[in-house]
Formats: structure tokens, C-alpha cells, sequence
């Protein structure tokens, strides 16, 4: 039982809970020193295990709910998502849109009380774009002045264009205008890391005992397979406005578990809402149901490295079209997801999303394509096709892994053998490339700009788990990147026509962003990237 929901009526009861509680508290995580006045504790379930918390190595999006509760970037969102300062009070921009000045917070402090200046940031960018770190998020900073060239080993990481001008003032040089800049500056990857914490820990800076933060709070104790928890950071700047004390992250992988923790009243938020509870919950508790319209894609890949699927383009268009994702969206899922048929989702800022051509095709006549084009790939009856398909443990993840093979076998005549990995076994083996054949993942948008799916196809970015190269998809972003604003979204949709176009992955649906929340939080804010920072809410007493 947290706090928020003990009884009020008796006082000495009351007293002696909060007592107990603490105890239990500060004795189950080791702590040791002295410890902030315990007064609230938001219990969060934050999907799967992050593979880290080190701002430069993760890239999961429960890894980026948790550095967005311990880091702080130079900007950051407001609770209904709209750009705000935050380590850095304010900034200039030149007026050919290629250099940024920022002025950071002279009061802002590290959770070890050593000030925030603008040399962390310089020392954090460098390391961002050091090969040798092989940061996952690089490429979100390639228009950074030099960043190229550093990563490619070209240059060394000092000749990255940031630079500090003076203790608070830092000096960023962009290769060309890029119009959601800003928006870059909100995502974990751009947080900054204490030099001093990395130089004494190297990678194991990030790890608790070790780990000194910027943000609202500090990593506290780190249970793999349990929860992670997080303690307000006294030296935060905002410190004052910050209402909860303890935040504990629960991992939880399976959504109907979780479900169960939360109607338990053991968590206040869940990560999601399992689709086969989705229709009793949104008619039993509507108020505790929150749904918005969200910057995701759930996508199956290709291993574009093996020659099964490298050499085969019409293979990958006839497994694609053979899914009928409407079957997939409305029933297996039921909670106001949308079909996707095409890679950048619909409602994206200045955009217009390109589709398969196949997409405005009934459902009968794309099956009876999808059966064509598989012939003309040189399978069937006489040469039949097995492939295995990859998930992590989940439910959902199953239910939909199951559909899919129905739906190829039915179709095609696909045999298609079904591995269930944990999470991080399963991103390990997708990024070797080796064993994997065809993976299930999804993709957050970042910020709202299409920029943020299209480029994590770019042959060189770390995000790209399926292996793809297309020199013409490249040529098309590249432009992009160096055009004026109209010419530039023409490009991205070329570019993510050659993306429909070669199939290096299959979008299966749009993703709609659903929690519960419990009548207990206030200040939970709906925003399409499905930000919510624990320094935003507040735990009411009431129930």
C-alpha cells in the first residue's frame, strides 16, 4: 500500500504506516547516508527491462521514460508536449538557422551538487559522436558541424562544432538549417553525462552508486527483472515544484500482469492496457482509461543480410501483403489502433505519408496478388518457404505473432516457426544478424517530424536493425537534409516511396497511446509522444 492511499481518519495509524513503510523502504534498497523526508511514491510500470540508462547506449522506450526522470536536456515538453526550457533558460538562433546559443541555468546543479555548465554538454556531445562509444542515437545529431566526419574517424570528437562560451554559455554550429533542431534537444541521447562520473566508471558510470544525474531525480537502486528505483534530486533546480519524492519503475513485460498489479492497487500507471481487458476497462473505469494519438509503429523486419530475404524483393512485398493488418488492428489489438500501411504515421507534423500501392486493394485482391507476386519470387507448392519469426515475451507480442502465421500459411502455404525471446536476448540476437530471420519491434517517434522514422533506415544509422542499404533511399535523405522546408518534405516522401517500395520491413499498425491512470495522479497531460516526466505529477490522498 503506497502512501497516497492510507486512510486519513485515524492520524496515530496513519503515523505509524508511514513510519513502517520508510523502514521497508530504505532497508529493501540498501541506502545508505542520509535520506529526503519520505511524503509520496509513484509506482510506474515501465514496460520491458531497459538495456541500459546510460544516455548514449539506450535507445528501448522504457529506457527513455526513466533517463527522462534522472536527465535533463537543454530543452525539454511541457505535460501536453510542447517544447519548454529546461537546462538551458533560454536561446538564440541565428538567422540563417545554422547557429544556436545557449544560455544555461546558473542554478542548476548535479545530484552530487557540482554545477551544470556548459563544458558537461561539450564533453557530453563529443562523447555522443565518439566511434568508440557506438551510441545508438548518433545519427540524431549528424547535423551537427563535423559529426559526420567524426563518426566515420575522420576527425577527432574536439572538432565537433559545440562549443562553451564561458561557464553557462554554450555555442552549437549546425552543416545546414534543420528545422526540428530544437526538438532533437528534448531526447535522452543529447542529456548530459557528468565527465567526472564517466572518467572514474567508464561505461559503468550509469549504474547506481556510480550514476550522478541532472534531472529531477537520482537513480536510487536498479532490481534487473524487478524495478527500478529513482529518489528526488535535492539539487534539482526545479526542486521546489517537484511533488513526488520516490519514483519506482516496475518492469513489466507482460501487459495482463501488469494489469493486475495496477487493479491490485500496487501500481498508479500502467505502461499499457492489454487489448483483451481494453473493452470492459473503458466501460467499468472510463476515467482511469487514457488514450491518445501517438508517433508509433509496430513493424515485423527483414534480415536484409542473409540472401533469403537480401536477394528476394518480391519474397518481402508477398509475405507483406499477405497480412491483413484491418484483422490485426481491429480485433487482435481493439484499442484504436490503425492499420499501417506505410512507415511514417498518418497526423505527422507538415507531412504526407506515402502507402503501398497495394493498400486501397480489397482484401480478396490482395491476397490474390500477394499469391502472384510469391510465385514470382519462386516459391509454392513445389518449392514451399519456412522462416522463423522472432518476439519477446509477451502476450500480445504472441497473439499477434500467431495471427501473422496464420495468415501466411493460409495465403502462401508459409511455414513459419515462432521463437519467443526474452527482450534483450532478442535485441542481442537482432543486431548480430545472425540467427534472426524475420523480428518483431515498433518505433516511438522522437519528435514530430518524419525525419525521426525515415532516418532510421539510412544505411549507417544504429537504429537500422534490419541491415537495409539503398543508395537511392541515402541520396533522397541526404537532399532532404540540406533543402528548404517545402522542397524537403517532397524529398522524405520519394524517400519513403523507396522504402515501400523494397520492403526491408513489414508496418503492421499505428500505434494509439493508452495507460491507466489512477484517479490518484494529477497533472497527467495526453501528448503524441507519449512524454509523461514523474516531475509532472502529484499524488492526491483521495481515493
Amino acid at each position: 500500500m503506497t502512501i497516497s492511499r492510507l486512510c486519513k481518519r485515524d492520524t496515530a495509524r496513519w503515523t505509524l504506516r508511514l513510519l513502517l513503510l520508510s523502514f521497508l523502504l530504505l532497508n529493501a534498497c540498501g541506502e545508505s547516508g542520509p535520506q529526503p523526508e519520505l511524503r509520496s511514491v509513484l509506482n510506474r510500470g515501465t514496460g520491458d527491462e531497459p538495456e541500459s540508462l546510460d544516455m548514449h547506449k539506450a535507445s528501448s522506450t522504457g529506457a527513455g521514460d526513466v533517463q527522462r526522470d534522472i536527465g535533463e536536456g537543454l530543452l525539454g515538453f511541457t505535460r501536453s508536449g510542447e517544447l519548454r526550457a529546461a537546462a538551458a533558460e533560454s536561446w538564440e538562433i541565428s538567422d540563417d538557422g545554422r547557429e544556436y546559443t545557449f544560455r544555461l541555468r546558473p542554478e542548476a546543479r548535479w545530484s552530487n551538487g557540482d554545477p551544470v555548465t556548459a563544458e558537461d554538454f561539450v564533453f557530453s556531445f563529443q562523447r555522443l559522436v565518439d566511434p568508440a562509444t557506438a551510441a545508438l542515437y548518433v545519427k540524431s545529431v549528424d547535423s551537427i558541424e563535423n559529426a559526420g566526419e567524426i563518426m566515420a574517424g575522420k576527425l577527432l570528437p574536439a572538432a565537433l562544432g559545440v562549443s562553451a562560451v564561458g561557464e553557462h554559455e554554450l555555442h552549437i554550429r549546425l552543416k545546414h538549417p534543420v528545422p526540428y533542431f530544437l526538438s532533437l534537444l528534448t531526447h535522452p541521447s543529447t542529456f548530459p553525462v557528468h565527465p567526472g562520473s564517466v572518467e572514474q566508471h567508464g561505461d559503468a558510470h550509469a549504474r547506481p552508486g556510480n550514476h550522478v544525474s541532472n534531472g529531477a531525480y537520482r537513480l536510487q537502486d536498479w532490481q534487473l527483472g524487478s524495478h527500478i528505483e529513482l529518489v528526488r534530486n535535492e539539487h534539482y533546480w526545479n526542486n521546489a515544484e517537484t511533488a513526488i519524492d520516490r519514483v519506482i519503475h516496475f518492469v513489466s513485460p507482460e501487459p495482463m500482469s501488469e494489469l493486475n498489479r495496477y487493479l491490485a492497487g500496487e501500481l498508479h500507471v500502467t505502461h499499457t492496457i492489454p487489448p483483451e481487458s481494453f473493452r470492459q476497462l473503458k466501460e467499468e473505469r472510463s476515467d482511469e482509461v487514457r488514450t491518445s494519438a501517438s508517433l508509433a509503429v509496430y513493424y515485423y523486419g527483414f534480415n536484409m543480410t542473409i540472401p533469403k530475404f537480401a536477394e528476394n524483393r518480391r519474397l518481402r512485398e508477398a509475405l507483406s501483403m499477405a497480412i491483413d493488418r484491418e484483422t490485426i488492428a481491429n480485433d487482435v489489438m481493439g484499442r484504436g489502433e490503425r492499420p499501417a500501411y506505410g512507415w511514417v504515421p498518418d497526423g505527422t507534423a507538415n507531412y504526407i505519408a506515402r502507402r503501398f500501392p497495394y493498400a486501397d486493394l480489397s482484401k480478396t485482391d490482395r491476397q490474390r496478388k500477394a499469391k502472384q507476386i510469391f510465385q514470382e519470387a519462386g516459391y509454392g507448392e513445389d518449392n514451399p518457404l519456412t522462416i522463423e519469426l522472432r518476439y519477446n515475451t509477451s502476450n500480445i507480442h504472441q497473439r499477434i505473432a500467431a495471427s501473422v502465421q496464420a495468415m501466411w500459411k493460409d495465403v502462401l502455404g508459409v511455414e513459419t516457426k515462432l521463437i519467443n525471446e526474452e527482450f534483450q536476448v532478442m535485441l542481442a540476437n537482432i543486431r548480430e544478424k545472425k540467427v534472426t530471420e524475420v523480428f518483431r519491434l515498433n518505433w516511438s517517434g522522437d519528435y514530430n517530424d518524419a525525419h525521426t522514422f525515415l532516418s532510421t533506415l539510412e544505411s549507417d544509422n544504429p537504429s537500422n536493425l534490419t541491415g537495409y542499404r539503398s543508395d537511392e533511399f541515402d541520396s533522397l535523405m541526404d537532399r532532404a537534409a540540406q533543402s528548404d522546408p517545402d522542397h524537403r518534405q517532397i524529398l522524405m516522401a520519394e524517400a519513403e516511396g523507396v522504402l515501400l517500395r523494397d520492403h526491408p520491413v513489414i508496418p503492421l499498425y499505428f500505434y494509439v497511446n493508452k495507460s491507466m491512470v489512477s484517479r490518484q495522479v494529477e497533472g497527467w497531460g495526453d501528448n503524441v509522444l507519449n512524454y509523461h516526466y514523474s516531475q509532472h505529477l502529484s499524488l492526491t490522498t483521495e481515493d
